[in-house]
């Protein structure tokens, strides 16, 4: 009579009166092995799953947290540009007319780092040479705080908003990992119920290559 695929439970194994101390208690002890291997690879899985979701959500509103501090600084630098160049405006016409109380004023009303580079204008002395620059907010000594914060904190958010989507795509990783892990306890679990051993191996091979594949998964990624 041909050979015929049963599917039955563990306990009528017992009660069929077949040989279970051989091949039988290897195979079974082989499913073990890959059933327990699968539920610890499940177990760090969505463990280092849960961790890298974790830290994709802090790194997005950390992404999120920097860029709208950019704005804030960048809308700061702007008015400060505005400030310089109206009392510089001032200073300039009043200095035309021949008013030096009144320039002087406004001279001292220069912002501490507008100062630098009026010095720097004047040093070229704008009145005689028709090469120098045309205004002070020109010159390589005029610097805005508020606008290199805003660079700084825009590199910033975009250094944040790739950590986070390296972070997506690390628990994307573990998550499919989890899924393979999942498939071997399928595969080992059921082994254990058929009666025609050559397709019992062949589902155990089968279990144990997705523990061989899901393990090197593990091993490549980053964890925490």
């Amino acid at each position: 009579m041909s050979e015929h695929v049963h599917i039955h439970a563990p306990e009528e194994l017992a009660r069929s009166g077949r040989d279970t101390t051989g091949r039988e208690r290897f195979y079974e002890l082989v499913a073990a092995v890959l059933l327990s291997l699968a539920t610890l690879g499940i177990a760090w899985s969505g463990y280092q799953a849960a961790k890298w979701s974790g830290l994709q959500s802090q790194r997005y509103a950390q992404a999120s947290s920097a860029r709208a501090q950019a704005n804030r600084a960048s809308t700061a630098a702007s008015q400060d540009r505005l400030q310089d160049l109206l009392n510089f405006n001032r200073w300039l016409g009043v200095s035309t007319q021949g008013n030096p109380v009144l320039a002087d004023l406004y001279q001292r009303r220069f912002r501490d780092e507008f100062a630098p580079a009026f010095k720097a204008w004047q040093a070229q002395d704008p009145i005689h040479n028709p090469n120098a620059t045309a205004s002070p907010l020109y010159v390589p000594e005029y610097h805005l705080a508020n606008a290199a914060r805003a660079d700084a904190l825009e590199r910033l958010g975009n250094r944040r908003l790739e950590e986070g989507k390296e972070a997506t795509d690390h628990t994307d990783a573990y998550v499919l990992t989890t899924v393979f892990f999942a498939a071997v306890l399928f595969f080992a679990g059921i082994s254990t119920r058929f009666d025609w051993l050559n397709l019992r191996i062949a589902v155990l091979v089968l279990a144990a290559a997705g523990v061989a594949y899901a393990a090197f998964r593990l091993f490549t990624l980053p964890y925490f």
